[in-house]
């Protein structure tokens, strides 16, 4: 009885505000599936690592391929159903768009808590990594298309990614210094060494949950589209980029608040090279057409900038991300959103 009436005062809520304002509603619909995709890519990650180490699976293999991508699991299941749903627009624009904000808002805030650099041989490989994927993929899709072609080209350059990471670890640390990386998961989580029921218990239950998110988020994006005039690339580079980039953000701030920077570095540099590639790619498999291509210019010239910027801002000690250049990605983050929205408004 306790549990049922405050439910009831929900839904009673809702339907006043149904009644007031439908784009209020509308937006608390569309936030509730990003929280519930995002607690279930979360809990789907832990039950995979936890079957990973139950097989014996290396730690770091573990590390890059379950626990490193898991963040970006929300923006690729988007993807996948957006693409399915014949919507190219709104996954390409929450592959650039969740890019952007990992490099601007997650770096920024990251800074501001703790200042950051990069020190270790790990990630000065990876960083110059990442550049080069941005590059590649910059060039593979300025025709304007997604097709087959670029999406293959995609993929393996995903996978080829991952292959020289997972190698690039492996040579430079060993198991016992490299035990997991604190992403999604806590480590206090991984060290009670949970049983597989459990962890078959929480996959079930994220594979539950994702498809009634992802097309709660869809459903919800398409009556903003119809009744507010929002292209689908505008949604997916502003609403759905910020919204699906939440674990990366949980994660760079508890890995800034504990003093590891090279954590929350990396957990940025991985996710950015899996949204270029694999929820980028999505769409051209699965949905193959064309794009806008002057949004497409726009925002990825602020890509390039960005992904320079945070280079130069993280390498070195006295070149390290402190407070203040925090502050500055914070402000360019700003900004860009505020072009976009003007931009969006002028043209509609």
């Amino acid at each position: 009885m306790f549990f049922i009436s405050p439910v009831l005062l929900v839904f009673s809520l809702f339907a006043h505000c149904w009644k007031t304002d439908g784009m209020l509603i509308t937006l608390s619909l569309l936030i509730l599936g990003l929280m519930l995709l995002v607690y279930a890519s979360d809990r789907l990650v832990y039950g995979a690592s936890v079957f990973a180490q139950s097989l014996k699976i290396p730690p770091a293999v573990i590390g890059i391929l379950i626990v490193g991508t898991g963040t970006s699991l929300p923006e690729l299941f988007i993807s996948t159903d957006a693409a399915v749903h014949n919507l190219p627009d709104i996954a390409i624009g929450t592959a650039i768009g969740s890019t952007l904000t990992n490099l601007l808002l997650i770096a920024g805030i990251g800074a501001m808590i703790y200042p950051m650099s990069i020190q270790s041989a790990v990630l000065k490989k990876e960083l110059p990594l990442m550049i080069i994927v941005i590059m590649l993929v910059g060039i593979i899709v300025s025709s304007g298309e997604l097709r087959l072609r670029e999406g293959t080209l995609l993929f393996f350059i995903g996978f080829a990614s991952i292959f020289l990471m997972i190698k690039t670890m492996h040579k430079t640390l060993t198991q016992e210094r490299h035990v997991l990386p604190l992403e999604t998961l806590t480590r206090f989580e991984l060290q009670t060494n949970p049983r597989n029921s459990v962890a078959l218990f929480w996959v079930v239950i994220a594979l539950l949950i994702i498809p009634v998110a992802t097309q709660m988020i869809l459903d919800n994006v398409f009556i903003l589209m119809q009744q507010y005039h929002f292209s689908g690339f505008f949604v997916g580079l502003t609403l759905l980029s910020i919204g699906t980039s939440l674990p990366e953000l949980a994660t760079t701030i508890v890995a800034a608040l504990r003093r590891e920077n090279e954590l929350a570095l990396g957990n940025i540099i991985g996710a950015n090279i899996f949204n270029l590639t694999f929820v980028l790619g999505m769409p051209a498999l699965l949905s193959p057409s064309t794009f806008n291509i002057n949004t497409f210019y726009f925002s990825f010239a602020v890509l390039g900038v960005a992904s320079l910027l945070f280079s130069l801002f993280s390498l070195g000690r006295k070149q390290r991300l402190n407070r203040g250049k925090g502050i500055f990605l914070l402000v360019c983050f700003i900004i860009y959103i505020t072009v976009l929205c003007v931009a969006h408004s002028l043209l509609t």
